[in-house]
C-alpha cells in the first residue's frame, strides 16, 4: 500500500506557473491518510520563486540550485534528497502542470493495482492541452518498422490503464522498488531526455510503465518555434540552439541513442545535425 510519497519538481523564474501548480497538487484529496512531501528545487531563480513559494506553502521543502541545473539536474537533486526518506512512491511533476481534481487518488489506485501482481511499476499521468482534450504529455510506445523507430503518444483510456514503454515526467508516479533498482536519473543528461531514458531503462528491467486512466491535468505542448527544430531560423541560429542544453548536445544525445535505439544508432545518432544542416524539420 502506498502510504507516503514525495513530490518532486524543479523550477526557474516562472513565479505565477509554479504558484499554480503547486495549489495543484497540494489541493488534492485522496481517500485515505497519505503524506504528502514535496521537494521543489529552486534553481537560482531571481523572481522570488522560493521566497513565495516558502510564504505560501511552508510544507514544502525548498532546495537552492545556482541556475545551471536545468530539468533533469533539479530532478535529481530533489530526488536524491526524498530517496534518503525511503518512500513508498516517488511523483515527479513539472511546475508548469495543474491537476485535474482526483488526480493524486487515481494514480495511486492505478499503481496499487498493477504492483499487486508485479514488484513495481511507473504510472505516466497524461496531460492535456488547456480547454481541450488534445494529448500533450504522458505515455509513449516505441515502434519500429524498417530503419525507422518512432515513440507515440499513448492516448488514455477513459477506465483502464495502457501499457507503455516509457513516458514523459511532468506528473509520473514512481514506486519505491523502481526507484531502488533504477536509481536516479542520469547525470550525463542536463535537460531533456532523463525521463526518456529512466523509463526506457525501468523497463528493461522488467518492470511495468502504463499510463494512468483519463486526464490527470492540463499542460501546454512545448512549441518547436525558435527552436532546433524550427526551419524557419537561420542556419547558424538553428545550431546554437541544437547545441545547446535544451536541444540536443552531442554527447548526450549519442549516449541515448546508442542506449535504446539498438542497431539502428548510427542513423539516429547523427540525424539532428544532418537535418539541421539541410534545413529539414
Amino acid at each position: 500500500m502506498i502510504q507516503r510519497i514525495a513530490a518532486l519538481a524543479t523550477c526557474y523564474n516562472r513565479r505565477e506557473l509554479t504558484l499554480e501548480s503547486l495549489q495543484s497538487l497540494l489541493s488534492q484529496q485522496v481517500a485515505r491518510a497519505v503524506t504528502l512531501d514535496v521537494y521543489l528545487v529552486d534553481d537560482g531563480s531571481s523572481d522570488g520563486t522560493a521566497e513565495a513559494v516558502g510564504l505560501r506553502f511552508p510544507s514544502v521543502r525548498v532546495l537552492s540550485g545556482d541556475g545551471t541545473l536545468y530539468w533533469n539536474g533539479g530532478m535529481r537533486k530533489a530526488f536524491r534528497a526524498a530517496m534518503d526518506g525511503d518512500y513508498d512512491a516517488y511523483i515527479w511533476f513539472n511546475d508548469d502542470s495543474r491537476l485535474l481534481p482526483g488526480a493524486l487518488q487515481k494514480i495511486i489506485e492505478c499503481a496499487e493495482e498493477v504492483i499487486v501482481n508485479r514488484p513495481g511499476v511507473i504510472v505516466a499521468g497524461s496531460m492535456r492541452r488547456p480547454g481541450s482534450v488534445e494529448l500533450t504529455y504522458g505515455g509513449l510506445i516505441k515502434r519500429a518498422k524498417g530503419l525507422r523507430l518512432d515513440f507515440y503518444s499513448v492516448e488514455p483510456h477513459p477506465h483502464h490503464s495502457l501499457p507503455c514503454d516509457t513516458m514523459n515526467g511532468n506528473f509520473t508516479l514512481i514506486s519505491r522498488s523502481v526507484a531502488q533498482t533504477v536509481g536516479n536519473l542520469d547525470a550525463r543528461f542536463k535537460h531533456q531526455l532523463g525521463d526518456f531514458d529512466y523509463g526506457l531503462r525501468a523497463k528493461k528491467l522488467g518492470f511495468d510503465i502504463v499510463a494512468m486512466p483519463g486526464f490527470a491535468g492540463e499542460c501546454e505542448g512545448n512549441s518547436s518555434a525558435n527552436t532546433w527544430r524550427d526551419p524557419r531560423l537561420p542556419l547558424r541560429a538553428r545550431w546554437r540552439q541544437l547545441m545547446s542544453p535544451k536541444g540536443a548536445p552531442p554527447k548526450e544525445w549519442v549516449l541515448y541513442t546508442a542506449r535504446h535505439f539498438g542497431w539502428r544508432f548510427p542513423l539516429y545518432a547523427i540525424s539532428p545535425y544532418v537535418k539541421t544542416l539541410l534545413g529539414l524539420r
